[in-house]
């Protein structure tokens, strides 16, 4: 295929995370084939609220960009995350964890949770959570990686984790990277973007100053807004306010109180749920609420009330519409982050939307004529990876026993998608999931989320019945046990921290300026 028609200028329109993330991979992977420029405004600003993540942050930052964990670790001011803390969801007062990893350790065609529900169902089993190593040691504090010399089959030797990480330090962090690789940026605001005659293709867009920027491939990071992939190309919006009525957020960073635990924690409230993610300088908190249901004022005495810490900020409040664009690639124009669409924080997918995006873009990337399937497929799957996540947090509202509020009341009995329906009823049945394709969240998260919010099942696979009791009873014993004890061998999160990757004080500061970040 002759050269000339490689794509040689790229335009990334936003930087925030996601723009910078786009930016990062972009100039890592295109090398010097074409130029990468991002163009950003200071004045309109980010939402950053995003500070936790779920463990394929680990492998876009090491596998796809080359980041030393201890860099990103120190950079952000991040800590370290084993899952998320429910409370109040199935009932006030429950309390589960959904933890990264797997639970116990499957036998043949079956896994680890059938053989449990034989033993619970019959009142000699422990709650779910005794049998994955994230659950036991999240609510004790304690964490660390997989040694090296972790014996094969030990669940030492496999520790899934994500982070919690300041989101600005990340941009900020990118941004560095990003143009140690070669990335120009140009601050500024677009005022005018210019289409293509007889096609639409976006050919450019034009500054307050007036400078004209041309491009082949344009990546809108431009936020809600969506610049390009919305306002431009009016490509078209799907909302999902009826089955995720939350429409609104209230965002407050506090002081560190207590010990910095290695979980996210999610508390139901009366319309909606309050975020806590601990940082090694702040916590950051927020409220997710329905403005059907709760004003604005209310949201923000109810999130100021319930802070660990003293308050650092003034809550920011936050507007959206939880949907996706019909199309994340139109045209020319591929959105990523909130251009793309919005699904709240509640299982922390919104970064991993993000680079799932750019890792797809790089997979399919097209030539100057831009063949229509790249975009198709494109399209395709990011609609699939957006459903399966909005059915999976829609679990976690629709999944309650909750009638104390016309908030959850409302969540309770409203119609759900069919897909999450038969999910539901198939694992009410006797305790089966099947995944479906690609989907993001695997069995041992839906198993988790089921029934920490009271999905409990009739009753198991029959297979289970082949083996004998003292068997099986022995089996599940060890499991917890295993568990318990590797757990117990585990440091504390901070103590981890504190002898591994401490950020320095100086670090917290807002004008602090990355300077581990190597090209």
């Amino acid at each position: 295929m002759s050269t000339d028609n490689r794509i040689r200028n790229i335009v990334v329109v936003g930087g925030g995370s996601a723009g910078w993330m786009a930016a990062a991979v972009l100039a890592t992977y295109l090398g010097r084939g074409a130029s990468v420029r991002l163009i950003e405004s200071e004045e309109v600003g980010i939402v950053g609220v995003g500070e936790a993540s779920v463990p394929h942050m680990k492998t876009f930052n090491t596998e796809m960009l080359g980041i030393k964990e201890v860099d990103f670790v120190v950079e952000t001011q991040a800590s370290f995350k084993l899952g998320i803390q429910f409370n109040d969801w199935g009932r006030i007062g429950d309390s589960y964890v959904h933890g990264f990893g797997k639970i116990g350790q499957g036998i043949g065609p079956l896994p680890f949770h059938q053989f449990w529900l034989k033993q619970y169902l019959a009142g000699r089993a422990a709650e779910i959570g005794a049998y994955s190593l994230q659950t036991v040691a999240a609510p004790l504090n304690k964490f660390m990686p997989s040694p090296a010399n972790a014996p094969e089959g030990s669940p030492l030797a496999d520790i899934a984790y994500a982070y919690h990480f300041d989101a600005s330090l990340y941009a900020r962090f990118l941004r560095n990277l990003s143009e140690h690789r070669g990335v120009q940026r140009t601050e500024g605001k677009i005022v005018e973007v210019i289409q293509r005659a007889g096609d639409g293709f976006v050919e450019a867009v034009v500054m307050e100053s007036g400078e004209r920027i041309e491009g082949e491939l344009f990546v809108d990071c431009s936020g809600f807004r969506g610049l390009l992939i919305e306002q431009a190309l009016d490509t078209g919006y799907v909302d999902w306010t009826h089955w995720l009525p939350c429409d609104r957020a209230m965002a407050v960073p506090c002081e560190n109180v207590g010990p910095l635990t290695p979980y996210t924690r999610a508390t139901a409230r009366g319309a909606g749920w309050q975020w806590r993610i601990p940082l090694q300088h702040r916590c950051g908190n927020g409220y997710v609420y329905s403005s059907q249901h709760v004003s604005e004022d209310e949201a923000a005495a109810t999130l100021l009330a319930n802070l660990d810490g003293k308050a650092l900020a003034d809550p920011r409040p936050l507007r959206f519409t939880t949907g996706m664009r019909r199309k994340s690639w139109h045209k020319n124009v591929v959105a990523a982050g909130l251009a793309a669409g919005f699904l709240e924080p509640l299982e922390s997918t919104s970064i991993y939307l993000a680079q799932s995006a750019i890792q797809r873009l790089i997979g399919l990337f097209p030539n100057k004529d831009f063949d229509p399937l790249l975009a198709e497929r494109f399209n395709r799957e990011s609609a699939f990876e957006w459903e399966r996540v909005r059915d999976f947090i829609i679990l976690h509202y629709h999944a309650t026993e909750r009638a104390d509020t016309p908030f959850w009341d409302h969540c309770r009995t409203m119609s759900v998608p069919a897909p999450l329906e038969e999910t539901m009823a198939l694992f009410r049945s006797d305790g089966r999931y099947f995944r479906n394709g690609e989907d993001f969240f695997a069995l041992p998260s839906w198993v988790q989320v089921m029934l920490g919010q009271r999905i409990v099942p009739h009753g198991y696979h029959p297979i289970v019945d082949e083996m004998p009791e003292d068997q099986l009873a022995e089996y599940i014993e060890r499991t917890r046990a295993t568990l318990a004890n590797c757990a117990g061998a585990m440091p504390l999160h901070q103590t981890f921290i504190d002898e591994h990757c401490k950020a320095p004080p100086d670090l917290a500061g807002a004008d602090a300026v990355p300077h581990r970040v190597k090209a």
